[in-house]
């Protein structure tokens, strides 16, 4: 069955949008700038997305899919363990214009008054909240006697400083064996 031609071109503009986000930020991109990307008048792209904030969350809902869809083999986010979490880092690694796009946003979101910030401040503390779920699992096993809890947002900002190292320096940095390395110090095989 073919999609319709609206849906084609709406997922057109998400994805310029994520090149346009990850060179501009979110402050420097203009729906004018991502309508040219694409082809479209600015007014053409309003269409589908009416304010930069549309847009903006439009991108973010689409990464978030893309990761589940993609990496979940159940569709409960709370079963994902650490072979799962290691194969997300591993698919990360084949889509650089995603990650940076993420790096981007998710720095950009400190900034005050940005419209990504709550999206951020939430996701962070629902991912913190899986990674301590998923390490419930090694609890006897975690070294220094840290509590899963006390290891999740650890493990988060490895995962997210591993990404933006990658990005600057992909030929030293090789983001999914290091990620198994943090693992495996934390006495977790894969």
């Amino acid at each position: 069955m073919s999609r319709p031609r609206g849906s084609d071109r709406r997922d057109g503009i998400i994805r310029a949008a994520f090149d346009v986000l990850a060179e501009r930020g979110y402050r420097g991109t203009s729906l004018a700038a991502v309508a040219e990307r694409v082809g479209l008048t600015q007014q053409g792209l309003m269409h589908y997305f009416p304010t930069k904030e549309n847009l903006l969350a439009a991108v973010l809902e689409t990464r978030d899919q893309w990761d589940l869809l993609n990496f979940t083999r159940s569709k409960d986010p709370s079963a994902i363990g650490a072979t799962e979490l290691a194969e997300l880092v591993d698919y990360n690694a084949t889509r650089p214009g995603i990650v940076r796009t993420y790096t981007v946003l998710s720095a950009d979101s400190v900034t005050e008054d940005h419209p990504a910030r709550e999206y951020f401040h939430d996701r962070y503390a629902r991912v913190r909240q899986l990674v301590a779920q998923m390490l419930e699992r090694y609890a006897d096993d975690l070294p220094a006697g840290l509590t899963p809890a006390q290891i999740a947002p650890i493990a988060v900002a490895v995962l997210d400083g591993l990404q933006l190292q990658w990005l600057l320096d992909p030929d030293e940095v090789d983001m999914p064996q290091d990620f198994r390395n943090f693992l495996a110090l934390l006495g977790i095989k894969t």
